[in-house]
């Protein structure tokens, strides 16, 4: 085994699945996006699978689309606020992280630490943040904008919000709070720290009125590809979520962002890298192969193509034909630099016609997917591991329930077998599964090291 250890897993829940026609499976929940016990059953069965996490991306207003496309849609139309859905099931878990979004772009540090802080509270330490930039102009509409910010504003203002909410998880000691009924002292004063932030976006006094979270500040992660997202990661991530779709674009992208950490103080394993998986499981290769034709059979033409339209930036593609390739000059969006430039080199370098590439980018939206055996998963993931392409996968089940009980039924015990993979959780916190450290407050006093031992004066005179 190589010294990297185990791989991590996370599960990444697309309500009905991540594939675009998912809802129509028969294997899927149709209504999943707002039905709690769906979502019970899946964090369940990831955790019987002992995933280091679950976790729930995030959209601000129901998207803006083609409407004959939009109506034909289950992803991201209806469904839970992430956090409101967590809370409730970390009450029926006891070892998965619970990972939600929270955009920077239409949040206040304020509420996300607060929010954040006390899902740490109610999960005994299984809480994370990722950490997001909205990239859609009609998320603003309901912010009382009139456009979206701009790509390298959204993550100016980022890095501060970043650093307001991990000033204020520091607000209070970790042993603040004494509690003591014969003395009636509730909290020491001294061990209370008010932020005093004034910044170029926002304006915070703190402190925050939750004590220190039980992994003293919940897990950050944060999605994506681009220069100002590595930017951004190298300082704060502790997880990354990205979509390489080879081996190559993968090992450039896991150096890139490890070299970047000691700029920051931050050593290579502080960061763990797990590009996005969807796998199409059968118990052989031709079987998954079967089920992988039949999934794309459930996708309308207009779905796809709109599907892919939203991955390059809402380009409008109506007037290019369908079967022609994509073109050369398309415009870049506000949104994701990282998927228009992964999804654009993929069909130039394969030559793909735009149905072509909509069918592929509407599998897992513009993830990369495999199909095969547990024993061909599990080869993929591994190669991938061992040579510095990833610290683990966040798995992204193409139709849920179904396609996450194949992969925790046939792909974790191939992992576990082959040493790549946990049988039983090493903590009960989110950091300690990840080996990750529980970081000091900033405002921790440095340890006193015992005074040393004083050495014996030799006896005077001689023998």
């Amino acid at each position: 085994m190589s010294g990297k250890g185990q791989m991590r897993l996370g599960a990444f829940f697309n309500p009905t699945g991540h594939h675009v026609a998912s809802w129509r499976h028969p294997r899927a929940q149709a209504d999943a996006g707002i039905n709690f016990q769906h979502y019970l059953e899946i964090t369940r069965t990831a955790e019987r699978g002992k995933f280091d996490m679950v976790f729930l991306a995030d959209n601000l207003g129901v998207r803006h689309a083609h409407m004959e496309a939009l109506s034909r849609s289950a992803q991201y139309i209806a469904n839970f606020e992430p956090l409101t859905l967590l809370s409730a099931l970390a009450t029926h878990t006891s070892h998965i992280g619970l990972v939600a979004t929270a955009s920077t772009s239409y949040n206040e540090p304020f509420h996300v630490a607060r929010k954040f802080a006390s899902l740490d509270h109610l999960s005994g330490g299984r809480a994370g943040w990722n950490l997001v930039t909205s990239g859609q102009d009609n998320e603003a509409l309901n912010f009382s904008r009139d456009k979206h910010y701009e790509h390298g504003e959204r993550y100016d203002r980022a890095r501060e919000f970043a650093r307001v909410v991990i000033g204020l998880w520091d607000s209070w000691d970790d042993d603040a709070f004494v509690r003591d009924k014969a003395t009636g002292q509730f909290f020491q004063p001294d061990k209370l720290h008010n932020l005093n932030h004034r910044g170029e976006h926002f304006s915070v006094l703190g402190a925050l009125n939750i004590p220190r979270s039980p992994q003293g500040r919940p897990v950050i992660v944060q999605a994506g590809g681009s220069d100002d997202m590595i930017a951004v990661a190298a300082e704060f991530a502790e997880v990354i979520f990205c979509a390489p779709l080879t081996l190559q674009a993968a090992q450039s992208f896991y150096a890139t962002l490890k070299g970047r950490l000691a700029a920051h103080g931050r050593a290579p394993d502080a960061v763990k890298i797990m590009p996005g998986l969807s796998c199409v499981i059968g118990r052989t290769d031709a079987e998954a192969e079967e089920n992988y034709e039949y999934l794309n059979a459930l996708v309308h033409p207009i779905v796809a193509r709109e599907i892919l339209s939203m991955s390059l930036g809402n380009v409008d593609l109506t007037p290019y034909p369908f079967d022609g390739p994509l073109p050369e000059d398309l415009p870049r969006s506000n949104a994701s630099q990282s998927i228009f430039q992964q999804v654009t080199d993929m069909a130039r370098r394969e030559k793909l016609s735009i149905r072509q590439v909509a069918m592929r980018v509407a599998g897992a939206r513009a993830k990369a997917v495999i199909r095969g055996s547990p024993q061909t998963i599990a080869d993929y993931m591994e190669e991938w591991f061992r040579n510095d392409g990833c610290d683990g996968f966040n798995i992204m089940p193409p139709f849920l329930p179904g396609g996450l009980d194949d992969f925790v039924e046939l792909v974790i015990p191939e992992l576990q077998r082959r040493g790549l993979f946990r049988t039983e959780y090493e903590g009960r916190t989110l950091r300690e599964n990840l080996g990750l450290r529980r970081p000091a407050s900033r405002h921790a006093k440095p340890a006193v090291p015992d005074p040393a031992p004083a050495r014996p004066r030799a006896a005077s005179g001689g023998c």
